[in-house]
């Protein structure tokens, strides 16, 4: 059962990036030096959802205008031609990344090309900023942005209730919003450009999760919830006189003004007890209905209501589909039939366990049926079908016990919409996509509707690692809330994620450089173990014994050649282990919670970072020594990579803003950094393939250069950088991590805090063919020797390391090995170079990073095959022309 982002205020402090709360950031007050930005094709390796979609919002004027809300990952519209939905809120930047947590949304009934967006992720200290309402005039295309005096929480306890953001429906230049945090409602009459406090509102809430909560999560006033219009109230261009306001207060839960706002009084009357999560108004027939729970979501709710209030006569009528004392969840998503007057629906959202429920009924809540119900218990009879194809992950690989079922009904789903244009249509959100239906009168008729994700282009994952191996998938990630998959293909969707274990929370992971079949990952699990491998380039695992006290996942590494590991978990200090962690032992020299990475060429030599310290292990990680190297940041705000293909070649990102914060480098292995002096931030650094001409990998980092925040690429070692992203292309935080594509110059993978993993490709003309300069390759002179060693057998296949030297005397500006294969075999994956085979022929040519070969210096790559037969070693290698010695 995936509960999505927070869960306590504990879990967000452990979790931090996952919860959507990067570190305190400095905003940049001057306007940035402008600076060119390379064309880049931005996309994202397609998940499908992954996260909590609280909110969707149809237009009531225009047929298939529809907008979704996500708690950290922005704002999305439909787009109906392809059936997909379109990012609008990726323009936000690092400054204002707290304003991709989105509390609420309202579509301009009067003018559909306008629509509001009420911004700001966390109303405590997690968000150093405040609140803002973003306003459009092209559904979402561009924006204005009008600063509030107060937080708003859009990954907040209590943020599936609403809408709190609304336009008056008939005059919409009138537009109100609920505040959290004591702050009230608010009210603009200008289309949103200006603000104030409706001072006369007699109640700004008072509920609150968990008073005792300390960090100010959990014990936030949650406050004015929803706002509804009667629109038979007024008239076009003059202000409607009656509005409805839900506030988080279970003894005053409802208000309403008659007088378009001017006084306002309790509904008399109403129930207590409860929280109405949801207002909705048939105003065809003069009824309010009301969704009510105990709690305030998404994620808790042991009790609820639904009512309907009759506008004409101030009568209450308990209209729930069950009893009180059968009830374990509460009522939040609700919704008309607009073109049925008197059908309405409603959602047990807090129903975890079996599933959620979705009821139905046709005469305003007279009688309801269920979308599923117990035949004889625990079996159970469903009037829909599921079609998860397009998402397979969705079923979570699971095999549940009746009565529960895989995929699931839905959870958390505090968001229902009927399209207001057709009764066939209904959107749901859940916590990890968004569900719909094209049939959905067949309930009526006593057939089965079918359900099947709409979420296609809508991404909200949480990114913590990423990893793009030399050989195999290119992309394989950690993922927050759910796990992590491995891309072969980055526009299909995986068929699952990792599993065996299936961590709620992925929080590292990494290939072996030599064996990238070898990758490990280390997680957050409520029991069970915390690491798991692969032997397969991450296409299964299996888990691994945990160290005594581990609580979390923490960093994991990777020896080079896949032989050994190096773990810092949570709640225990740092371990190594040899082969696949069936048992660890205590590292010495270095402290609990250090950063660990691996060397990618030398498997036993492993670094770690801990407060401003940098420590160096030689021998697989049982002893670490901290390095003398000074200057480098002093909190533990890095994250720092070593080079594939050069021992000791290390970079270093990271920092904060009141003290050392950039990016630097090292090439003894971290006994000494230098810092480079053209980046004035950095957070992340990764590698790539080489461009064209060049003798060292492409580097890519999320860092501020020229003034100027974004996504740079060097193709020169850092030498000079150039800006890859623009100001439409920002994705609020970026600093999780990034990687270039060892096989596709230019190719960035780059983790977002709630966008999904974003990719782009390069129109630089600069990459050549994409293959990084390896074509033509000039023929290298001089001597040259081969070494190769078969490390690994088995029945049909096996895994060899070749290391080409040369023993002449001038350095190789590009290098191509040949062979002969005479016992049947084939390369399968190759890495840390190209390869071609034509029969048993065999053609090897350098990357663009590791073409030159100094006089007297090796190059080495590895790769897995198969034979038939026997698996004699060729006999001779040739580079070029050039007949190489073997050892």
């Amino acid at each position: 059962m995936r509960r999505t982002r927070v869960l306590t205020a504990a879990l967000a402090l452990a979790a931090g990036l996952l919860a959507g709360a990067p570190p305190a950031l400095a905003a940049d007050s001057a306007p940035p030096a402008p600076l060119a930005a390379e064309s880049y094709t931005w996309k994202n390796a397609r998940i499908d959802g992954g996260g909590f979609v609280p909110g969707i919002v149809f237009n009531r004027k225009e047929k298939n205008l529809a907008y979704a809300r996500t708690d950290i990952g922005g704002a999305y519209r439909w787009q109906q031609s392809n059936k997909t939905w379109t990012p609008l809120l990726d323009s936000v930047g690092w400054e204002k990344w707290g304003h991709t947590g989105v509390v609420s949304l309202a579509s301009d009934s009067v003018d559909p090309n306008r629509v509001y967006a009420a911004v700001g992720t966390y109303t405590n200290s997690w968000d150093p900023g405040n609140g803002a309402v973003m306003r459009s005039a092209d559904r979402g295309a561009s924006w204005q942005r009008t600063d509030l005096p107060f937080k708003l929480g859009g990954n907040m306890p209590g943020r599936g209730m609403g809408e709190r953001l609304a336009v008056d429906p008939n005059r919409n230049s009138v537009l109100y919003l609920g505040a959290p945090s004591g702050k009230g409602l608010w009210r603009s009459t200008d289309s949103g450009v200006t603000w104030s406090q409706v001072a006369n509102f007699p109640n700004v809430g008072n509920y609150v999760q968990d008073p005792s909560d300390t960090s100010g999560y959990a014990s936030d006033n949650q406050g004015i919830v929803w706002v509804t219009f009667d629109e038979s109230t007024g008239t076009s261009g003059s202000a409607t006189k009656t509005i409805y306001v839900g506030v988080a207060d279970t003894a005053n839960a409802v208000y309403r003004s008659t007088d378009a706002g001017a006084t306002w009084s309790r509904l008399a009357g109403q129930p207590t007890g409860y929280l109405a999560h949801k207002g909705v108004l048939d105003a065809v027939n003069g009824q309010l209905y009301l969704a009510y729970s105990d709690k305030g979501g998404p994620y808790d709710g042991g009790k609820g209501r639904l009512y309907r209030y009759t506008t004409a006569t101030g009568t209450w009528t308990d209209i729930s589909p069950v009893a009180e004392a059968d009830t374990y969840y509460g009522f939040s998503g609700l919704t008309l039939d607009r073109q049925r007057p008197g059908t309405v629906m409603a959602t047990a959202y807090s129903s975890w366990w079996p599933d959620t429920q979705i009821f139905r009924s046709t005469d305003s809540g007279g009688t309801w049926t269920k979308a599923w119900d117990y035949t004889s218990y625990p079996n159970r009879e469903n009037r829909y079908t599921m079609d998860v194809s397009s998402s397979p992950w969705l079923t979570w690989g699971a095999n549940p016990s009746p009565p529960e079922q895989t995929p699931k009904l839905g959870w958390m789903t505090e968001s229902l919409e009927i399209d207001p244009f057709d009764s066939d249509r209904m959107m749901y959100g859940t916590g990890a996509t968004v569900y719909g239906t094209e049939n959905l009168t067949a309930w009526d008729s006593g057939g089965k509707f079918t359900i099947k994700p709409m979420v296609r282009g809508l991404e909200e994952t949480a990114v913590n690692d990423l990893a793009s191996p030399p050989a195999g998938a290119p992309l394989l990630s950690a993922l927050g809330d759910i796990g992590g998959f491995r891309h072969t293909d980055l526009d299909k969707v995986p068929s699952m994620m990792f599993t065996s274990p299936n961590f709620t929370t992925t929080t590292s992971l990494d290939f072996a450089g030599t064996n990238p079949n070898t990758v490990v990952r280390t997680g957050n699990l409520d029991s069970g173990p915390h690491v798991a491998f692969s032997t397969d380039n991450g296409a299964n695992w299996f888990a691994g014994t945990d160290p005594s006290g581990v609580s979390g996942g923490g960093t994991v590494a990777a020896a080079a050649d896949g032989s050994r590991f190096v773990w810092s978990p949570a709640g225990a200090g740092v371990h190594h282990t040899t082969g696949f962690g069936t048992s660890w032992s205590a590292s010495s020299g270095i402290p609990a919670g250090a950063v660990v990475e691996s060397d990618r060429v030398d498997a036993k030599t492993f670094y770690g970072f801990k407060s401003g310290r940098f420590y160096v292990s030689s021998d697989g990680g049982a002893t670490f020594t901290a390095s003398p190297a000074t200057g480098l940041p002093s909190g533990d705000s890095v994250r720092f990579q070593a080079l594939p293909g050069t021992k000791g070649d290390i970079w270093l990102a990271g920092g904060a803003s009141d003290g050392a914060y950039g990016l630097w480098h090292s090439t003894d292995g971290g006994a000494s950094f230098t810092k480079l002096s053209g980046v004035e931030q950095a957070d992340t650094i990764g590698f790539g393939k080489a461009a064209a001409g060049a003798s060292y990998q492409t580097l890519y980092t999320s860092a501020k250069i020229a003034g100027v925040r974004g996504i740079f690429r060097s193709t020169d070692k850092g030498a000079s950088w150039t800006r890859i992203n623009d100001d439409a292309h920002q994705w609020g935080w970026t600093g999780a991590a990034i990687t270039g594509d060892p096989r596709v110059y230019g190719r960035v993978y780059i983790a977002t805090n709630g966008r999904g993993v974003v990719y782009g490709d390069t129109s630089d003309a600069g990459g050549g063919d994409g293959g990084g300069g390896t074509d033509p390759t000039p023929s290298p002179t001089g001597a040259c020797a081969v070494t190769y060693t078969v490390t690994n057998q088995w029945s049909g296949g096996f895994q060899a390391d070749v290391k080409l030297a040369n023993t002449g005397t001038s350095a190789w500006s590009g290098w191509s090995l040949n062979w002969a294969f005479t016992g049947g075999q084939t390369v399968s994956q190759l890495w840390n170079a190209e390869h071609t085979q034509s029969g048993a022929s065999v053609t090897v040519k350098n990357t663009g990073w590791n073409g030159t070969v100094a006089a007297g210096s090796s190059v080495g790559f590895g790769f897995t095959g198969s034979w038939s037969g026997t698996n004699a070693k060729p006999a001779a290698f040739k580079l070029g022309e050039q007949t190489c010695a073997v050892n």
